[in-house]
């Protein structure tokens, strides 16, 4: 959840970690700070809470080597005290620290004649390593940190430097962290994000591996369990195919909308070479045993968040295009019951990032049920990809809002056409259906162009009714986990108070607190069962409360307050309708001020448990 950098080259690093900082400030801003190894020996320490801005980078022009961070805060409150880096006693060896050590009140215990100075479990790092250094047994700084992180419990992705040599070392597992080659340069950082103006040749580290970076750029990697000395494995060298500047604003105040308004490239690319709609069949690269697809019984989809509505959408689907049971769990909450067999259920993780730690957590409990795993990720060379026994890229480029938005509609995309291949393959999709899907499925990107077009029609509707006391999302089928993502939009970033109902619950409780101020947003589409959600939605207009419908552009409600035209799409009308609540919650949150791409407590990829 935090965003970690280091540069090691011949340039002044002081700039470099700062840029990074600011390109990773997405993935934590309760505090940021800097390290560097002064010329001659010596490190100079900055680090500051709240933003990146606030931090004051040191004059260093000599320093050629440092690392920084981004924090998000688990232990410990989002001071200038907490903020990373952290230092031994002796000020020689400074850390940075991603994930949670759950054995560091322990350790602390065990170093009680060490000075700590924050409330952090991450402080017991550098203090171990000095602990290590001590000993004339331990030859270097990497060999001190692979004694050290044979001692953590928990997760980690920690980069260190010494003030003694301009390198760094780091390490990881359950948190990630990615190596970028320059020329006569090396860098390290938790997201390629972070250095990708400067370089796209990159190196994933795998759980377990510890990484020694030097000044000319030499990078040499250590599987778990090595010695020092032994002799490097090699993790390979892979290309980040989109650009730099696919990661910047591009003249939009704001990441979020940027990314709103790139889903119709985002689907484009999506789909792109994957669907033969002549024949009805879908290629995602992804292949099943002799069989298994045949014998298949269930489908259970795991994921958080945002991913967790995706899978709802494609649930149905499943069941609709598959002819298979599918259900959906909480990552966090899943576990493989009693009752399932193994090799006959299939396992989908949806992760954006592929490092959320409820959903690799899942996957792991599944992997050791025995049963197949497939991973739908945005991510290459993330951890679940490594995890799982196949993966379905989603292709949507980076995102970097914390507010996701067109991941969600790559993911519903790609779940999708998965549906449809296992379809197909099993026998309960006919041709001619698979066809219909796939020409609605192509027919997204230009549908969500439409809505992008009309935005003027939802930022008035945000004005009007923005400023009430709470907003209720309705749908009804495919439109219920549109709604419960529409809500979710509006709580990340408005900070108001949102919900998202099955329709038909309004009058099963909920419908005692709608008033004149609770303004209620209904999915009213095909796939939506549009003319029941209308009846719930009446109901809550008799109590005064205004409704906005996104509408199929065929049918007319003329009592809506507001209709929000959506393109026919089929079965995909309701995500085209997601994209109207987007932008109804960014607008919102725009009007009132609010820190959209960094909304508090918040943070991009959560790698804790």
């Amino acid at each position: 959840m935090c965003g970690i950098i280091g540069y090691v080259g011949d340039e002044a690093a002081a700039p470099i970690v700062y840029q990074g900082l600011e390109n990773l400030e997405y993935r934590g801003y309760d505090s940021a700070g800097i390290a560097l190894v002064n010329d001659g020996g010596g490190l100079t320490v900055a680090k500051r809470s709240g933003e990146v801005s606030n931090l004051t980078v040191p004059d260093a022009p000599d320093a050629t080597c440092g690392i920084g961070h981004t924090r998000w805060s688990t232990h410990g409150p989002p001071t200038d005290a907490n903020a990373h880096p952290h230092t031994d006693c002796t000020d020689s060896i400074a850390v940075v620290h991603n994930g949670i050590i759950e054995n560091h009140e322990e350790l602390r215990a065990e170093l009680d004649a060490h000075e700590f100075t924050s409330d952090t479990d991450t402080e017991v790092v550098p203090h171990l390593l000095e602990a290590a250094r001590a000993d004339e047994a331990v030859p270097d700084l990497r060999a001190a940190l692979e004694r050290v992180i044979d001692r953590l419990e928990g997760s980690y992705a920690v980069c260190v430097v010494d003030r003694e040599a301009d390198r760094i070392v780091a390490a990881r597992d359950g948190s990630p962290l990615v190596i970028g080659h320059g020329e006569d340069a090396a860098f390290v950082a938790s997201d390629v994000t972070a250095f990708l103006d400067r370089t796209r040749e990159v190196t994933y580290l795998e759980d377990g591996d510890v990484a020694d970076l030097s000044a000319d750029g030499d990078v040499e990697v250590f599987a778990a369990g090595d010695a020092a000395g032994s002799e490097p494995v090699d993790r390979g060298v892979e290309t980040v195919e989109w650009e730099a500047d696919a990661a910047e604003k591009a003249g939009y105040e704001h990441y979020m909308r940027k990314e709103i308004h790139e889903q119709p490239s985002a689907l484009r690319q999506t789909i792109s070479g994957r669907i033969d709609i002549d024949r009805g069949r879908v290629d995602l690269d992804v292949s099943f045993p002799p069989g298994f697809l045949a014998d298949l019984e269930e489908i259970q989809i795991v994921a958080c968040g945002t991913s967790n509505y995706a899978g709802r959408y494609a649930a149905r689907l499943f069941e609709d295009l598959a002819g298979v049971r599918a259900t959906v769990e909480i990552a966090s909450e899943y576990d493989f019951g009693a009752g399932r067999s193994p090799d006959r259920t299939l396992v989908v993780a949806v992760t954006q990032s592929g490092e959320t730690a409820d959903t690799l957590g899942a996957i792991r409990r599944a992997n050791a049920a025995g049963a197949r795993t497939v991973a739908v990720t945005n991510t290459l060379g993330s951890t679940v990809t490594r995890e799982v026994d196949d993966t379905a890229f989603i292709r949507a480029g980076p995102e970097i809002g914390v507010a996701a938005t067109k991941t969600f509609a790559s993911q519903v995309a790609t779940l999708s056409m998965l549906a449809v291949a296992i379809g197909r393959e099993r026998g309960a999709l006919a041709a001619a259906d698979a066809r219909s899907v796939l020409e609605d499925l192509r027919g997204l990107p230009g549908a969500v162009q439409q809505v992008l077009d009309a935005e003027d029609r939802v930022r008035a509707a945000a004005s009007e009714y923005g400023d009430g006391e709470a907003f209720f999302f309705v749908g009804r089928d495919l439109g219920v986990p549109v709604a419960l993502e529409g809500a979710l939009k509006l709580k990340e970033i408005s900070y108001d108070h949102a919900e998202g109902f099955a329709a038909g619950e309004l009058k099963h409780g909920p419908l005692a607190l709608v008033t004149a101020d609770t303004p209620v947003l209904a999915v009213l589409t095909a796939g939506g069962r549009a003319s029941e959600t209308m009846n719930n939605v009446t109901e809550a207009q008799t109590r005064g409360a205004p409704a906005i419908g996104c509408v199929s552009a065929a049918d007319e409600y003329d009592t809506l307050d507001v209709s929000l035209p959506v393109p026919d799409v089929g079965t995909f009308e309701p995500l085209v309708a997601n994209v109207h609540l987007q932008l109804f919650a960014y607008h919102v949150a725009n009007d009132n001020g609010r820190p959209i791409d960094k909304p508090r407590n918040l943070a991009k990829s959560v790698t804790v448990e």
